[in-house]
């Protein structure tokens, strides 16, 4: 049987004007702000006025650590969305925007895939409503009155030996990790170190993606620390006096926004962090938006729920009041081969007994999502490739572990495919069995909140920090911030922080290299191993195969 490729799908799309998808959640026309004919912002008007709603029932996407092989979190939470709606639940999702870097990198595009996208694929790709613009301008904005108050002066009394606020760029180019700023002579400022990380990393973009309204927003930019002082004190933006300008940058961006499903049903795009650098969720706005128009909302989290989910339970969940009622775990058959020892290249032929071996990935995070109090059910997202007894082997592995898995086919079918998944998600949603409680409180010492993630989800032996680093989160404690979570910055592709070792390691130890303070995002940022704030291109960058075909289509992106 010969498939289409996303791409010839989603140009084949019957898309519907964006005010009828807007009927839909009863978002009226004067409260949608279009970009074009197919998508649209919705006003913070609108978004106030349904804040008494009633919440509806919040699903999480989560998946195992990330293989070759593919594991389709973001195609199964458009599938699960168009399956809920098809068996009657008035259900939308919200998914986050597409990066540059990686887009041009390594995937080459982040909408889902087959019968289980989000449209329009190529805007959504690519400059969408400027978001991301809007983030790395107010972020540069704040870079260069920082460089212009030490120039005029530096009456802040700033130590240009200590500013910790780096400038941005929405794309991979690793040399510029460690630059020198300011050379060539005195008109131009006093030369210092500096560096870029991707737009995604930014303070900027996890405040945005955490900030209750623009009030939030501002203050929240207005808290961010960007130097210290020679006497250790720290230096804020607003200090700097930015942040109502960079509020007036990011005002529309705060907005989400709306496309649609290609079964025409109703979709939040909106906000973009990393799960492996930052908190790796959709913006808190989109969500509890969702929440307030729609009875189910299907969201995912980035990477594998070692990262993304437990970050969603323990910053997105903590910092918004909000809860999931149920999470479901993508796994495909071709993932666990390859966590059972399996080449790509060998994946085709049936091997149940590898299947077998690497299930034991998916068992980790099984017990990790439960540890939060909430009900999971596996969704084993289908591949032609996969036998019967492939799949029938990773069933009975899931109910040894206490918990469920419905074979889903929404990357063939649509929400045909994904209909049972639909009725059993909804059935545990409803239920009220989630009992929802983030793994440590916020009293707890900022080195036992690592300690705890470390123990509790990657299953780790100790975590390795020296004394400057421990010194520098009791400081930070006695100034206030012992209170925030953590957001850990790892490897996404293994528990430990080795990316070669897959399974469910243990008798590893975290090494953490380094900790920053995110005071206007509100957490504390540990980066742990080898991981990078600005990744690299591959040797064979998605961009070299990226162009436009005689018909002026793009070709390549996905």
């Amino acid at each position: 049987m010969a498939y289409k490729s996303d791409i010839e799908i989603a140009r084949a799309a019957q898309k519907r004007p964006i005010s009828e998808i807007g009927d839909k959640l009863g978002i009226p026309g004067e409260h949608l702000l279009p970009y074009g004919h197919d998508k649209a912002k919705v006003s913070q008007a609108f978004i106030d006025s349904v804040q008494s709603n009633k919440s509806g029932k919040l699903i999480l996407v989560t998946a195992i650590n990330p293989t070759p092989a593919g594991e389709g979190k973001t195609t199964t939470t458009v599938g699960l969305g168009d399956g809920l709606n098809r068996i009657g639940k008035k259900a939308m999702v919200c998914i986050r925007e597409a990066s540059l870097g990686p887009n041009f990198g390594m995937k080459g595009g982040a909408a889902g895939g087959g019968y289980a996208q989000v449209v329009p694929m190529e805007d959504m790709n690519l400059h969408f409503t400027g978001d991301f613009h809007a983030i790395t301008s107010a972020h540069a904005l704040l870079s260069a009155m920082l460089d212009n108050h030490i120039y005029w002066g530096n009456a802040l009394d700033i130590d240009t030996r200590r500013v910790v606020w780096r400038r941005v760029v929405d794309m991979n180019d690793r040399s510029l990790r460690q630059i020198t700023s300011s050379l060539g002579g005195v008109s131009n400022g006093f030369a210092r170190e500096d560096g870029f990380d991707i737009t995604v990393a930014s303070e900027v973009m996890a405040i945005l993606c955490l900030a209750s309204g623009l009030k939030d927003l501002e203050k929240r930019l207005g808290d961010m620390i960007v130097a210290y002082r020679r006497d250790r004190s720290p230096v804020f933006c607003r200090d700097i006096k930015a942040a109502g300008a960079m509020t007036v940058l990011l005002k529309d961006a705060m907005q989400p926004n709306l496309v649609q499903t290609l079964e025409n049903n109703p979709a939040f795009v909106h906000g973009g962090p990393f799960a492996n650098i930052a908190h790796g969720c959709n913006s808190v706005t989109a969500t509890t938006t969702a929440l307030k128009i729609a009875d189910f909302v299907v969201t995912e989290a980035g990477f594998g729920a070692d990262l993304g989910a437990e970050k969603f339970m323990n910053i997105k969940c903590r910092k918004a009041g909000i809860a999931p009622d149920c999470v479901v775990l993508v796994a495909t058959v071709r993932a666990m081969k390859m966590n059972g020892g399996v080449a790509k290249a060998d994946l085709g032929p049936e091997n149940v007994a590898a299947v077998k071996e690497g299930c034991a990935n998916l068992g980790r995070h099984i017990g990790n999502i439960k540890s939060f109090g909430v009900p999971v059910v596996v969704a084993i997202n289908h591949f032609v490739t996969d036998t019967d007894a492939e799949v029938e082997a990773v069933k009975d592995y899931v109910v040894s572990q206490g918990s469920e898995a419905v074979l889903s086919r929404h990357w063939e079918l649509g929400s045909e495919g994904s209909e049972a998944l639909a009725t059993r998600v909804a059935a545990i949603a409803e239920s009220g069995k989630a009992q929802f409680a983030p793994i440590y409180p916020d009293e707890m010492s900022l080195w036992d909140k690592i300690n705890r993630i470390a123990k509790s989800i990657y299953h780790a032996d100790e975590v390795l920090a020296d004394k400057k680093i421990r010194d520098q989160l009791k400081l930070w404690e006695e100034q206030g911030y012992g209170h925030l979570p953590i957001c850990m910055a790892k490897t996404q592709y293994s528990f430990s922080t080795d990316p070669n070792l897959r399974g469910a390691p243990t008798g590893h130890s975290v090494p953490v290299r380094e900790v920053r303070l995110s005071a206007g995002a509100g957490f504390v940022v540990v980066v742990c191993g080898e991981i990078m704030t600005m990744p690299g291109l591959p040797r064979t960058p998605a961009a070299e195969t990226i162009c436009l075909n005689a018909a002026g289509e793009i070709e390549g992106l996905f």
